[in-house]
């Protein structure tokens, strides 16, 4: 592909997720096709002894760890709206952080980012209330930590004000509306499940910055970072012709941090 020389992009996948005897995933897997791993934090999945695993299988793989908080809503895995008062909220975001920091660490790993979940990650688009919540749970942690966020997100505005550094997130298996924002899951079409056009769909994001929206027009988004989702159909397959895609036309795969 003509154009793509020094173009360079960072893919994460949603990790961490199994629970119990409830396997989700196959994080090893996907770890050789992404470069940033989204572990769960415990509050939406995953369990101390799976988080611990996942961390020490992103630091054998040299990919990145990044801090997955949500909502405290195991039963529907994060997807559902909560509303929690904001301090609750921060301090819920600052204990999932705290708890995958302590992980990561005995993994000889180290937490580089964060990225909230599921209804939270949406929530946080326009609420503006839960988004500074967000916000100041990751500054009080550190606030040399990155935040990935949705491009023109009310979290984005209030990140940079508050002088967090934000990396600006597309992904690769959902589908868009024409205003920028993710089609809802309840909504038939959200998830792209054919991998060619999920192929098709990064490789737009990587060298045109557009996406092609649900109703077919294209708009422009800035992306440092593409999502796979580790717990979808296939995942591991999908990743791995994405990630095999980006290496044919030149596109660099490496980490933001």
């Amino acid at each position: 592909m003509a154009g793509t020389d020094g173009i360079s992009i960072d893919l994460n996948s949603d990790v961490g997720e199994s629970f119990g005897r409830w396997q989700l995933g196959d994080d090893a897997a996907i770890f050789k096709s992404v470069s940033s791993a989204n572990v769960a934090c415990g509050f939406h999945a995953g369990d101390p002894a799976g988080i611990s695993a996942t961390c020490h299988s992103a630091a054998d793989a040299g990919v990145t760890v990044g801090a997955h908080p949500a909502y405290r809503d195991l039963q529907g895995f994060g997807r559902r709206f909560v509303d929690v008062a904001p301090k609750e909220l921060t301090d819920d975001v600052v204990y999932q952080i705290g708890a995958l920091q302590a992980l990561a660490a005995r993994a000889g790993t180290a937490v580089k980012y964060v990225k909230p979940h599921g209804a939270l990650y949406n929530t946080i688009v326009h609420h503006a209330e839960q988004a500074q919540a967000v916000v100041d749970a990751v500054k009080a942690v550190d606030p040399s930590l990155p935040l990935m966020v949705l491009p023109n997100s009310e979290v984005l505005r209030l990140a940079d004000k508050a002088g967090l550094r934000t990396v600006q997130e597309a992904f690769a298996d959902r589908a868009y509306n024409p205003d920028g924002t993710l089609v809802s899951r309840r909504q038939e079409g959200a998830a792209l499940h054919d991998t060619a056009d999920v192929v098709e769909h990064v490789l737009r994001v990587a060298t045109e910055s557009k996406i092609k929206t649900i109703d077919g027009t294209l708009i422009d988004v800035h992306a440092d970072s593409i999502c796979l989702h580790g717990d979808s159909p296939g995942a591991v397959e999908m990743s791995a012709a994405v990630r095999s895609a980006l290496d044919e036309a030149g596109i660099t795969v490496k980490s933001f941090v």
